[in-house]
């Protein structure tokens, strides 16, 4: 996602500055705290009973006789704010490297990690059957951490830290880890319903479209400028389309899976936020299950 420079800018054909955070001057905003009317990027965005508030305007007025939960800082989406945002991130990109470095020195991981229905491997003699439906579930998860070529993980992991810490931030760590591995799963899901059984598939792009996706939701909550993520987005998806060996499947899966859960995290009511967040999050992971269970029967 594009980033601009510091300091004010113009907004379009308008000649008004557009105001910056004022903890973070290279981020514009269109949102102020409700106490002091400092302009405040999602980051630093405090949920209060009206509007929001800064951290600072939090801190000060934590001493109003209740309990110290109720004054505790929080994200857009109701989570705790974390004093390092992008921790889950670096956690997720953390794993990734390791797995590709491990299958690097052992190869033969691959085949025992990728995504597969259902295909018959001869090797070693006398061979077997592999594959999701033959109960190899993991297969599911473990093929969204999984890359071959360094092209393919680098993508996948630029995309993860340009759009994870923004929305780790804004969501919080729980919501935030929720969001990727759901994505993920629901990219697995499809891929397992569409592609050919013996069709093996592999790599963190399910979970990075759904950050794509929630993206785009948090931008249009916030009032943001949606072209440059929503360009970046459609550039992406020709690529999806037009270039062989990609799971198109995985893509699509994630990026419908990302915009459901994060409709539900950002648009939540406050009285009923936790439970319509669990709601979206229960419906992705009951929607994968069903598709998985369903292509599973068909091909047993």
């Amino acid at each position: 996602m594009d980033q601009h420079p510091p300091g004010d800018r113009a907004a379009a054909g308008s000649g008004v500055p557009t105001p910056t955070c004022y903890r973070h001057p290279d981020r514009e905003t269109g949102i102020s705290c409700t106490r002091c009317g400092r302009p405040i990027c999602p980051e630093c965005m405090v949920s209060a009973s009206v509007g929001f508030q800064c951290p600072d305007c939090v801190r000060q007025g934590s001493g109003t006789g209740h309990h110290p939960a109720a004054s505790r800082p929080r994200t857009l989406a109701g989570g705790p704010v974390a004093a390092d945002p992008r921790l889950v991130t670096k956690i997720l990109v953390g794993i990734n490297l390791a797995v590709f470095l491990l299958v690097s020195v052992r190869p033969a991981l691959v085949g025992d990690l990728t995504l597969l229905g259902l295909a018959w491997d001869p090797s070693p003699p006398p061979g077997s059957v592999e594959g999701i439906a033959e109960g190899q579930w993991y297969r599911l998860v473990t093929s969204m951490f999984l890359h071959q070529e360094v092209v393919h993980i680098g993508f996948n992991m630029l995309g993860l830290w340009w759009l994870g810490g923004q929305l780790e931030a804004a969501l919080g760590r729980s919501r935030y880890l929720a969001l990727y591995l759901l994505s993920g799963l629901a990219g697995s899901a499809l891929t397992y319903l569409i592609a050919a059984p013996n069709q093996g598939s592999l790599g963190a792009s399910g979970a990075v479209y759904g950050l794509f996706g929630a993206t785009a939701v948090l931008m249009r909550r916030m009032n943001y400028d949606m072209r440059p993520v929503l360009v970046l987005l459609a550039i992406n998806m020709v690529f999806t389309f037009t270039w062989g060996g990609i799971a198109w499947e995985a893509h699509v899966g994630g990026l419908i899976a990302g915009v459901v859960i994060a409709i539900g995290m950002v648009h939540a009511p406050r009285e009923r936020r936790t439970a319509v967040q669990a709601g979206a999050c229960a419906l992705v992971l009951l929607a994968s299950i069903g598709i998985i269970v369903a292509r599973t029967m068909s091909l047993t």
